[in-house]
C-alpha cells in the first residue's frame, strides 16, 4: 500500500542516516540502543485571502545515538529556521496561524543537542547555507493544584546575523474534565539585530473526542513592540481546528478555518481577511 511505503521507506532513510551519523563517534552498534524518534513529516496547503496561497512541506526528527552520551541527540529536519532558532512556540508559527512563507524560510537544519537534569537543553545547529546558531532552553512546569499547570520556557540563541537573543515564553493550563481544557500562552522575543520586539498571544478551548480526535477554539494577537508604530496588535484572529486520525494512529489529517484583522502599520486601516487550510502528518 502506497501509505504503508511512504511511511516505512521515510523511517528506514531516517535510521540509514542516524546509523551514519552514529559512526561518527564510535563502533558502538547502532541496533543496540540507538533509535529515531519524533519523527514526523507534514505537508499542509492553506491560503489567506491577503495572501498567496502556500504548499508547506516540513520533516523533523530525533536520533538518539549510543556512541554518544545517553542524554546527547542529533537532530535533522526541514523547517523554518527562524521560528526553529528562536524556539517559537509551535502555536505562534507562519503555519499554525496560516501566514505564506517564503521559499528561503524553510531551511534544512541539523545539529546536535545535550539534555541536562531534564529542564536545561543546549543545541549546536547548522541551517541554511551552513550558517550555525547556538541555544540554550530551560523549561519547568508547576503545578499549581489539581488540573492547574504553568509552563515557563526560556531560551537564549545566538545566530551570525541577529547576534545574541532571547525567547521567553509562559503558558497556563485549565483541565476542567477529562475531555475538555482551556490553556493560554504568551511569547515575546528579542534580538540584538532590533530594538524592537516580537509578541504574540492565544488563549483557546481544546475539546477531545478519544483517538486523537481533538476540536479547538482558539483566539490570537500578534504584535511589535516598536517605537511610535502606535500598533498595539498587528494581527488578530480566531482558528477553529479538527484533528482526527485518517489512517491507523500515525497518519493524522487537521482542517482548519480562520478570520483576521491584520493591520501592518497605524497609517493603514485594519483589513479582514479568512483563511483555509489542511495538513496532512504523519509520525514514523
Amino acid at each position: 500500500m502506497l501509505l504503508e511505503n511512504t511511511r516505512r521507506n521515510t523511517r528506514s532513510a531516517s535510521e540509514w542516516l542516524a546509523r551514519s551519523v552514529d559512526g561518527w563517534f564510535g563502533d558502538t552498534q547502532f541496533e543496540n540502543s540507538g533509535k529515531v524518534g519524533d519523527g514526523q513529516l507534514t505537508v499542509g496547503v492553506f491560503k489567506r485571502r491577503d495572501q498567496k496561497a502556500d504548499l508547506d512541506v516540513r520533516f523533523n526528527a530525533r536520533f538518539h545515538l549510543p556512541n554518544l552520551e545517553h542524554r546527547a541527540y542529533v537532530f535533522v529536519g526541514r523547517d523554518d529556521q527562524r521560528n526553529v532558532v528562536h524556539d517559537t512556540p509551535q502555536a505562534f508559527t507562519g503555519q499554525q496561524q496560516l501566514l505564506a512563507n517564503r521559499s528561503d524560510d524553510r531551511s534544512f537544519l541539523a545539529g546536535l543537542g545535550l539534555t541536562l537534569a531534564d529542564v536545561v537543553d543546549f543545541r549546536l545547529g547548522l541551517g541554511a547555507r551552513l550558517q550555525p546558531y547556538v541555544q540554550a532552553r530551560y523549561s519547568h512546569p508547576w503545578t499549581l493544584s489539581p488540573g492547574q499547570t504553568v509552563d515557563f520556557r526560556e531560551t537564549l540563541f545566538w545566530t551570525r546575523r541577529e547576534r545574541w537573543g532571547s525567547t521567553t515564553a509562559l503558558a497556563y493550563e485549565l483541565t476542567l474534565s477529562q475531555h475538555l481544557a482551556l490553556r493560554w500562552l504568551t511569547a515575546a522575543t528579542i534580538t540584538q539585530a532590533t530594538e524592537n520586539f516580537e509578541w504574540s498571544s492565544s488563549a483557546g478551548a481544546y475539546r477531545s473526542f478519544g483517538e486523537q480526535r481533538l476540536l479547538s477554539l482558539e483566539a490570537l494577537v500578534n504584535g511589535t513592540g516598536s517605537h511610535g508604530s502606535g500598533v498595539g496588535g498587528s494581527d488578530y484572529g480566531l482558528l477553529a481546528k479538527w484533528q482526527q486520525p485518517l489512517y491507523k494512529n500515525w497518519l493524522l489529517g487537521e482542517a482548519v478555518v480562520g478570520h483576521f484583522w491584520p493591520r501592518p502599520d497605524s497609517n493603514s486601516p485594519r483589513g479582514r481577511a479568512w483563511a483555509l487550510g489542511g495538513n496532512l502528518k504523519m509520525r514514523f
